[in-house]
């Protein structure tokens, strides 16, 4: 089926703005090449996340950056756990 979005890093910032709530049925009709993929961008995202540092003194845009953060850490988890669970 693919990633909804087009691509794997499309995904992963879908997630990381919102537009994609992931549980375990998203990853369903996913290969386990395609989670491979997922779990990389998801990590390369999260790594661009924490290195936008916003000026101290605004207050919005830490804490958007910090939901996007834990928005895809949680994804993070739910993948992994999928993972394990089908040991794919």
């Amino acid at each position: 089926m693919g990633f909804p979005g087009g691509s794997a890093y499309a995904m992963a910032r879908d997630v990381a703005e919102g537009y994609l709530l992931v549980t375990e049925r998203t990853f369903k009709t996913m290969t386990r090449g395609d989670l491979e993929q997922l779990t990389f961008e998801i990590d390369r995202h999260l790594r661009e996340l924490r290195g936008e540092q916003p000026p101290l003194d605004d207050i919005p845009g830490i804490q958007a950056r910090n939901r996007r953060i834990q928005r895809l850490s949680s994804a993070l988890i739910v993948l992994r756990g999928y993972r394990q669970k089908t040991k794919t």
